[in-house]
């Protein structure tokens, strides 16, 4: 029998790293379970492993926000009437056809070769940036001085946003994926992001250079609108995620030492290292959201056409059907391989291969240059990003012998 949870989403983590107990105990009785939305509709929670990658790859489930209830700043959900337009170019939020074809465009940039490519160059970025560190003395916050600058600079570069421009997005990114936004604030910081990538698209169409945008323009197949929007998400996806991902895994090897070793001592399990701190860590903390569009049965549960679907990517990562041993255990060493930390099926993150290049050369780097990296704070000071959609720290203050 399944479980119903009549208070909504259980958010409060116990642990710095782990999912929320709450969690973790509805996974140990039913991979997937009913949950009441905070609007007091019900729909389903999927904690499983196998059953989150079977709805994120089915084609009965919708990512399409007017069809399906909305979370808004306090994981309350919209009513079924309140549609919502979908902006041209926003390919995460769209199904087949659209999405495949604006997803194509965009999908040569990011293989595994062409991060190949780029590794020297991204080593250059981080190098350059560990340097920065090194000349504040021996101790900074690793959030503004490495982790969100990082990727900042990679994909602005990558795209042809000004880094000195940084200013008109970083701010914006944090209201949006702040949890105690309001809706205005929200579509506000969207609406300047947005305003920004015009302006950007408009520059690229008079005076093309060799970026992503330029080259997108160059197909002559997305409208002026599509590639702004398009722009835009790749630019937000590609520091907000990555830097949360390099700061919160920092605080992890810091916090658990024999694996730090494990990471400076062999240089060959770093590839899986990246794996092993993507599930482990699991920084996607809220959703994603699905709808089912006809009758569905998964793991003996009907799940019917309209009903909301939460994934719970966390407990999913943790599931031992999928990770034997202890999978709440930090592992370097185990195979991680399969999490779904990037997601799964035709919405898997278009970015993860730059992300893992970002992430293997960033944490190498980042302990040869400083071996003696420590906390400057104790532990439970860190401020964790509870209050985010993205989960990580908002900052990391750290120390080391100058």
């Amino acid at each position: 029998m399944t479980e119903l949870i009549s208070d909504g989403l259980p958010t409060k983590r116990q642990k710095l790293f782990d999912p929320p107990f709450e969690v973790t105990r509805i996974r140990e009785q039913s991979r997937i379970s009913r949950l009441r939305f905070a609007d007091g509709h019900l729909g389903w929670i999927v904690t499983g492993h196998q059953q989150v990658r079977e709805v994120l790859g089915s084609p009965k489930f919708t990512t399409e926000p007017h069809r399906h209830h909305l979370f808004d700043e306090g994981f309350q959900a919209r009513g079924p009437g309140e549609s919502h337009k979908i902006e041209s170019g926003i390919f995460v939020a769209q199904d087949p056809p659209e999405h495949t074809r604006l997803r194509k465009l965009l999908q040569g940039q990011f293989t595994v070769r062409r991060m190949n490519q780029l590794s020297v160059w991204i080593g250059e970025i981080v190098d350059d940036q560990l340097a920065h560190m090194r000349s504040l003395g021996g101790k900074a916050d690793l959030v503004t001085e490495f982790a969100l600058p990082v990727p900042s600079l990679v994909i602005c570069a990558l795209l042809g946003v000004d880094y000195d421009d940084r200013h008109r997005f970083q701010d914006d990114t944090t209201t949006m994926v702040s949890i105690e936004s309001t809706p205005l604030e929200t579509m506000e910081a969207l609406g300047r992001i947005r305003q920004f990538m015009r302006e950007l698209v408009a520059r690229k169409k008079v005076d093309p250079v060799d970026d992503i945008i330029s080259g997108v323009l160059a197909t002559g197949e997305p409208t002026d609108e599509e590639a702004a929007n398009m722009a835009m998400l790749l630019l937000l996806a590609g520091h907000e995620t990555t830097a949360n991902m390099l700061a919160i895994s920092t605080f992890a090897l810091l916090r658990h030492p024999a694996q730090l070793e494990i990471l400076k001592n062999e240089p060959e399990v770093v590839d899986n290292a990246v794996e092993e701190l993507m599930r482990y860590l699991s920084i996607l903390h809220i959703g994603p959201l699905r709808t089912a569009t006809e009758d569905v049965e998964i793991d003996g549960h009907l799940i019917k056409a309209g009903d909301s679907v939460l994934m719970h990517v966390p407990a999913a990562n943790r599931d031992p059907d999928r990770f034997p041993g202890d999978p709440e255990a930090l592992d370097l060493r185990r195979p991680a391989s399969g999490h779904v930390g990037f997601g799964h099926g035709i919405h898997q993150c278009l970015g993860q291969q730059l992300a893992r290049t970002e992430m293997r050369i960033g944490l190498t780097r980042l302990f040869q240059e400083f071996p003696d990296l420590r906390l400057d704070i104790a532990p439970e000071d860190v401020p964790m990003r509870t209050d985010m959609r993205v989960y990580g720290v908002h900052s990391l203050p750290v120390a080391w012998s100058a």
